[in-house]
């Protein structure tokens, strides 16, 4: 008899750089694999990880992630990995070719976003992305407040609506 294996479909998010888009502009997005051992995914599965100071580097045709942080796996014996490794990503030529070019430009980086499974499989988001001012945050800051205090006073309104509906439905 041949064995049933589960396949492991749709998309488990394991860690999120929250700070890349608080202090970057995202221009363009890159979903990546990388090149793991196997107590590197073992951690991962068990959902630790940070991203908090990583950055990607394009050395000799390669792009490498940089101090992203996966602990080491706590069953794991001489065979673990280090925590803070640089860890080779699984891009296409053109991709990196890209990538490499619009990052030399001043004020152009390549940072991660996510750490995620899709169907079984370790990827990375990463993103070409430009530094913003002080004033920038603090803008972007103020919108996310105005848009959230505007849905506020939108649904407020919505349930004063549906109340005095309901009263004038009950006479």
């Amino acid at each position: 008899m041949a064995k049933t294996e589960k396949k492991e479909t749709g998309r488990k998010l394991v860690a999120q750089n929250k700070k890349a888009r608080h202090d970057y502009h995202i221009l363009t997005t890159y979903e990546c694999g990388m090149v793991l051992t196997g107590t590197e995914v073992k951690s991962l599965r068990q959902g630790r990880s940070s991203l908090v100071d990583g950055f990607v580097q394009i050395d000799g045709g390669e792009a490498w992630l940089h101090n992203a942080h996966i602990p080491e796996y706590t069953q794991g014996t001489w065979t673990n990995h280090s925590a803070r490794r640089k860890r080779k990503l699984l891009l296409h030529r053109v991709e990196i070719d890209k990538l490499d070019s619009k990052s030399q430009e001043t004020g152009h980086t390549i940072v991660p976003l996510a750490i995620y499974f899709k169907d079984g499989r370790a990827k990375v988001e990463i993103a070409l992305a430009k530094g913003k001012k002080e004033y920038d945050k603090r803008q972007t800051l103020r919108e996310k407040q105005d848009t959230r205090e505007s849905n506020r006073a939108i649904a407020a309104a919505r349930r004063r609506q549906r109340a005095s509906a309901a009263r004038g439905q009950q006479r």
